[in-house]
């Protein structure tokens, strides 16, 4: 698979794989750890060099599954994973920048992923309690020391990117992105391309509802997508024409509808890595293809024509015990 650059001295395959899913939030009796790690074995050998994790994913699961899986990879992949949320005993998830917190939670993930230093520590959340300044000089310290190679953030406003990058330099920035959730092409992507910032797309499959593969019937009460709005059965059936757009297109150059999506975000340029999740073996294939399917114009143009999704996506939810911070929406 060919590489891009996502920010001075750090390369990704075009294609990554988000492995949240093998550990936390979809369909929680289906996961299967042998064949998660089967699954992102087979990513390395089909050449996707970046995966994406958090120590949250589990908690902690997720690392481990990835830390003793890549073992014998490690010098051919990179591993980014995330920093600054706790899981409550209630389930709900809490926001934790304290420098204090952040060095006890890196020194975790180098022991669960089995490596001396994290290729890309990201913030996972800006906590309000804690100045963000004093956040970053923690993480930007980590890499100082030889811990981290480098730092990224999610979820944060540009002006938050303005005043991190400014402490310590950012090599990455990640946020949902897909056909159904394009906020970022306003702001975020732009101020990556002006800084020289890699961009990594979560969700370029909107949660796996644009692959078609997703019912309403399908989702468990376990399943953080019941909570979103896209998912609520309504909306998914006024959702419909998304996926039936996707599907035309495919169908001109024979590929699924999840291939056209994963392959809108790569016509977005350089710099910009997808990074689908999956538990299947059959998936992950049919992902990875994507990188070979080169949109017309055409394409792109009947694409960016269909309509925009129902149902608006808060990036915090009824998961986040905080809620002094205002809900970022989408969609």
């Amino acid at each position: 698979m060919r590489q891009t650059e996502l920010a001075p001295g750090l390369t990704s395959s075009a294609i990554g794989l988000g492995c949240s899913s093998m550990s936390h939030g979809y369909s929680p009796g289906e996961r299967d750890d042998r064949e998660s790690a089967r699954v992102i074995a087979r990513a390395v050998d089909l050449g996707v060099t970046l995966f994406d994790t958090a120590d949250v994913y589990g908690p902690f699961r997720n690392e481990e599954l990835l830390g003793a899986t890549l073992r014998p990879y490690r010098d051919r992949v990179r591993i980014t994973t995330k920093c600054g949320l706790t899981a409550g005993p209630d389930g709900r998830f809490r926001r934790n920048g304290r420098p204090d917190y952040l060095r006890s939670a890196c020194e975790g993930s180098l022991r669960r992923l089995q490596v001396e230093a994290i290729d890309v520590y990201q913030l996972h959340r800006v906590d309000p309690a804690v100045p963000l300044a004093e956040t970053w000089g923690a993480l930007g310290a980590l890499v100082a020391e030889g811990k981290v190679r480098h730092l990224g953030i999610s979820h944060a406003t540009v002006e938050e990117l303005d005043l991190v990058h400014a402490v310590c330099p950012l090599s990455v920035v990640q946020y949902e992105l897909s056909v159904w959730c394009a906020q970022s092409l306003q702001d975020v992507i732009p101020w990556c391309r002006r800084n020289g910032v890699g961009f990594l797309a979560f969700a370029p499959l909107g949660r796996g509802y644009l692959s078609g593969t997703v019912r309403p019937s399908s989702l468990s009460d376990g399943d953080s997508r019941v909570r979103d709005p896209r998912f609520q059965p309504t909306a998914m059936r006024a959702n419909q024409a998304i996926v039936d757009g996707l599907t035309a297109v495919g169908a001109r150059h024979g590929v699924t509808a999840a291939q056209v999506a994963i392959a809108w975000t790569l016509a977005l340029g350089e710099g910009i890595v997808p990074i689908p999740g999956t538990r299947h073996r059959r998936w992950l294939e049919d992902n990875v293809a994507a990188a070979h399917l080169r949109l017309t114009g055409d394409d792109l143009r009947d694409i960016a024509a269909l309509p925009a999704a129902t149902g608006r996506m808060r990036w915090d939810d009824d998961r986040y015990a905080d809620r002094t911070r205002p809900a970022v929406t989408t969609g």
